[in-house]
């Protein structure tokens, strides 16, 4: 059997399956604060990075999760294909405060909206934000740096 490599080809298949394990040692990783908590986020600050997420993740450590970081503040919506881990998302505005929370259901495309302009979104492990006592307008520390993360 003939087996033709293209280099340009070889190289987008290699970028493609680094980005679909995305967050295991790939993405930085940045600290963050709510109230009294700690959180390791991994950090999400590029279309490509975003647009894996936590895909095909079967486990997130407790206390950590991902930071997404958007080009600029408008209403942004996030959803769970390929995504197997329940989560929870809190929606943040450009200072770091919280605009909303919303539980996502595993493996599916229902849409969870910011209910306004978010620069950010912060996923956790399914009831994490409620476990903690942590709602709309708690404030969310370190994310300053976030977009140039590397």
């Amino acid at each position: 059997m003939l087996k033709l490599v293209v280099p340009g080809l070889l190289l987008l298949a290699s970028s493609l399956l680094s980005l679909s394990h995305a967050g295991q040692g790939v993405l930085p990783v940045i600290e963050l604060e709510i109230a009294q908590y700690s959180i390791t986020a991994e950090v999400a600050n590029t279309s490509a990075t975003r647009a894996a997420g936590l895909m095909h993740r079967t486990h997130l450590p407790e206390d950590h999760g991902m930071l997404f970081v958007f080009p600029t503040a408008a209403i942004y919506s996030m959803w769970m294909q390929n995504t197997p881990l329940p989560l929870s998302v809190a929606f943040l505005d450009e200072a770091g405060a919280i605009i909303n929370i919303a539980e996502m259901a595993p493996n599916t495309l229902t849409a969870h909206r910011a209910e306004k302009a978010a620069k950010y979104a912060l996923e956790m492990n399914a009831g994490w934000f409620a476990a903690k006592g942590i709602q709309a307008g708690d404030a969310v520390r370190g994310i300053e740096g976030a977009a140039n993360a590397r």
